[in-house]
């Protein structure tokens, strides 16, 4: 094979490689978090099992890298939207703000 033959191939390898990742990010983004994150257990169960072939083990860590990713956009998505209720002394809702993730728990101070 003349290297102009193999640097073809190369090339071929990598677009198909290039438009199958990006099929396989479109198939992610499809995918709700909650059907993202059966699969991604599915395939950590499977990888500690330890049964795969390596070409098999490394494509369904990619997948579960593209897998973790997504959940983790999704979760921030989320939470961007969340709002902390407000309350008055006695209770009664005052108002809303933006959740930040500090938050105490109600009725008392967090640990320190």
């Amino acid at each position: 094979m003349s290297a102009n033959e193999n640097g073809g191939n190369e090339t071929g390898k990598t677009a198909r490689g290039e438009a199958a990742s990006g099929d396989l990010a479109a198939e992610i983004a499809a995918l709700s978090f909650e059907e993202a994150l059966a699969e991604l257990e599915k395939i950590v169960k499977s990888l500690e099992e330890g049964r795969q072939r390596l070409e098999e083990a490394l494509a369904a860590y990619e997948r579960g890298t593209l897998l973790r990713k997504h959940c983790e956009a999704k979760l921030a998505e989320v939470e961007s939207r969340i709002e902390v209720i407000i309350a008055a002394d006695d209770g009664a809702p005052i108002g809303t703000r933006p959740f930040t993730g500090q938050e105490s728990s109600p009725g008392g101070s967090r640990a320190s």
